[in-house]
């Protein structure tokens, strides 16, 4: 396979990387990490305890992906599961990593193994079972866009869904009553609803799930977990707020592309490297 600008070698050191265990990740994560409680739990330890409260008025929140980094390690989907009591099964994810591979008939293919956990084998099965070789390939980390107009916000009947001062759209699952509306109606595939006998951080079972930025990390000064853990710095939070935020300087002065702009969602989450792919 003949790959431009991000070898395709990359994704080996990514298996290899993607092997990582949870103990591992828990060692990267600062205290308050694994297993912290839901937003609404106000209890601080450490540094935390120092911090003024959060005033979800004063922020905006914002997320960038480089795609030109990414190694597709899977550290960031394991880190998020454990965080935030997402369901083992591959099919529950509130982040994910797939592999996008142009094809030599121009076509795309889009890859990923368990959500991309475990990281990517050296080459797609699919690639070969097609007859097909590679011109490109890069590893794209997916999460909830934030949209500032979200079609989910609009269609949930009870308002559990709800976009906070911040902008971060979240869900009441207090209120949520596992209709699945916003599952359908989200454009990125972003949300699932948590199975029977599995829990969410507020402890329901049955109700709606989705990427937060780790809002009980964020409103406590704190990175989302997959930031925390990303070793090649991928992802990134900005407070849009704040002027001297590196990301959020990063974001007005780089060329970023958000997906699907055709939707007129306007997702929070921008992304270098995807310029030739937006949707």
């Amino acid at each position: 396979m003949t790959l431009s600008r991000r070898r395709f070698l990359e994704s080996g050191l990514a298996a290899c990387a993607g092997l990582a265990g949870a103990q591992v990740l828990a060692s990267m994560l600062p205290s308050g990490g694994v297993g912290t409680a839901a937003a609404s739990d106000t209890s601080t330890t450490g540094t935390e305890s120092s911090a003024p409260p959060y005033d979800p008025y004063a922020h905006s929140w914002g997320f960038l992906v480089d795609t030109t980094r990414c190694i597709g390690c899977g550290h960031c989907v394991e880190a998020c599961k454990l965080e935030n009591h997402v369901p083992p099964a591959p099919e529950y994810n509130r982040t994910w990593v797939e592999l996008h591979v142009l094809q030599d008939d121009g076509k795309m293919l889009i890859t990923s193994p368990e959500g991309g956990i475990e990281g990517f084998p050296p080459e797609p099965p699919e690639l070969a079972e097609a007859g097909r070789t590679a011109t490109q390939a890069y590893f794209v980390p997916r999460l909830c866009m934030q949209c500032q107009n979200s079609p989910c916000t609009s269609v949930c009947p009870v308002s559990a869904t709800y976009t906070s001062p911040d902008g971060i759209v979240l869900v009441d699952q207090e209120r949520c009553i596992g209709c699945g509306f916003c599952v359908v109606a989200c454009p990125y595939g972003a949300r699932y609803l948590v199975p029977s006998g599995e829990v969410t951080p507020m402890g329901y079972a049955g109700v709606v799930d989705k990427c937060t930025f780790c809002y009980h990390r964020i409103t406590r000064g704190m990175r989302p977990a997959c930031v925390e853990v990303c070793p090649v710095q991928a992802r990134q939070i900005a407070d849009l707020n704040d002027p001297t935020d590196p990301v959020t300087m990063q974001l007005e002065n780089e060329r970023t592309v958000v997906m699907k702009p055709e939707l007129g969602t306007r997702p929070r989450v921008r992304y270098v490297g995807l310029e030739g792919e937006v949707s």
